[in-house]
């Protein structure tokens, strides 16, 4: 399914599905033996008025329809059962907004390679839905894919971002006590970070390939840098372009709709450093060496890429990197995350590129996630009012307590990489 920038609309794949059969059945062992052995509780509430607590204890779900909520995995995996909270059949027991959801998916993330069978993960290349050719990293399915997320409406991230318009992993001065610290601050925390460690400074030509909403941007042109900054969403750039302005930095930053492979037309070593943001998780595994050729081209001698990349273990990432998920099929199409082993990899095949510096922050994003998701709960009014129907309020919820649940749980991670060719001169 494809959602528009006005998601008021049928929600074709969310319709009442058949709930008997074998495929069912199967779902339904197998999650029965994969709850009973964590500490988790699921509470069927079953038609004939009966209510089956499986689990150890621990955080709490209700299953409302277990018949459907069986036929959804069954017949679609993880999506179905992502596609079944969309359609209520289960829900955390609880209020949205005090963690329940994504505590109970991180009890299940932190364990996700042993929640079925190991006999039967062998069929996964058989059973797992493949991602759509459509979603590939292509330049011709690139800016549709982009649109699918980030030109939904300005207005729906202004509600749950803080002011700065972030949308990454924050950097807090410290975890134990980064629910009281302001989010802004541990945002400007990480662009500073970034920014020093690519020696962005006085004079500098920087390029910035993911634009966001302009505040690296702006931050680096308070330094005296020159930026260039580039997008493929029209409403990033148009509110980037609004933001610089205010900021008083018109003439120091200008942002392009542009294709990160466009600049491999362009001469080389334009930039002094090169900054991405979470952007390489929008390349897809099949163009990782383009992405990192190009940013090699850019760079001029002696300069530096800062790049902050979500990323999963290598062997998940192996074992998953062609599968169609919930997140590619309703958030972000083509989506594909990286390990740190294949950035190494690929730069050491085809750049001059290498890494030289690595720090790891996947609990402050559980920390970021945190703390979007409740804002963007308590902003459902607005929400409601932008034209977003209650499916999709819900579905950015799930979405939002999901990625938290993963990096909690480590089943991913995010690092700001530093690289440079000091290695590959020596």
């Amino acid at each position: 399914m494809t959602l528009t920038a006005s998601p008021v609309n049928a929600w074709p794949d969310l319709a009442p599905i058949a709930e008997r059969g074998l495929s069912a059945r199967v779902a339904e062992r197998l999650f029965r033996s994969a709850i009973a052995r964590r500490q988790v509780t699921v509470r069927l509430h079953h038609a004939d008025g009966t209510v089956e607590d499986l689990g150890r204890g621990g955080p709490a779900v209700v299953v409302h329809r277990p018949a459907e909520f069986f036929a959804r995995i069954g017949r679609d995996k993880l999506i179905g059962f992502g596609e079944a909270y969309l359609t209520g059949a289960w829900a955390e027991d609880g209020v949205p907004g005090d963690g329940v959801l994504g505590d109970f998916l991180t009890v299940l993330a932190a364990d996700m390679a042993q929640l079925v069978p190991r006999g039967l993960q062998r069929l996964r290349s058989v059973v797992s839905p493949r991602l759509p050719r459509s979603h590939r990293g292509t330049r011709e399915n690139t800016r549709a894919n982009v649109a699918h997320h980030y030109d939904l409406s300005n207005e729906l991230f202004t509600a749950f971002l803080d002011p700065t318009l972030s949308y990454s992993s924050a950097l807090f001065a410290d975890l134990d006590t980064a629910a009281t610290e302001d989010l802004g601050t541990a945002q400007h925390r990480k662009i500073d970070r970034l920014l020093d460690r690519a020696g962005v400074g006085p004079g500098t030509r920087l390029l910035e390939i993911g634009t966001g909403w302009g505040e690296l941007a702006i931050r680096a042109a308070a330094r005296g840098a020159t930026v260039r900054s580039i997008t493929l969403s029209v409403e990033q750039q148009a509110l980037a372009r609004e933001r610089v302005a205010a900021a008083g930095h018109a003439e120091r930053v200008r942002v392009d709709l542009c294709d990160y492979r466009a600049l491999l037309d362009e001469p080389p070593g334009t930039y002094d450093a090169v900054v991405s943001v979470e952007m390489i998780e929008a390349v897809g595994h099949d163009f990782w060496p383009t992405y990192f050729a190009t940013l090699d081209h850019v760079l001029a001698p002696g300069g530096k890429v800062a790049l902050q990349a979500i990323t999963m273990p290598h062997d998940r990432m192996l074992a998953t990197r062609s599968t169609h998920t919930f997140i590619t099929k309703y958030i972000f199409p083509g989506g594909a995350l990286p390990s740190v082993r294949a950035i190494d990899r690929v730069t050491r095949d085809h750049t001059t590129l290498r890494i030289v510096d690595d720090l790891t922050l996947g609990r402050h994003y559980a920390q970021t996630l945190l703390r979007w998701d409740r804002s963007f709960l308590g902003s459902q009014e607005r929400v409601a009012e932008l034209g977003f129907d209650a499916t999709f309020r819900r579905m950015w919820h799930f979405y939002l307590e999901y990625c938290r649940a993963g990096f909690a749980a480590d089943y991913i991670d995010v690092h700001q990489l530093l690289l440079d060719r000091e290695e590959a001169e020596r």
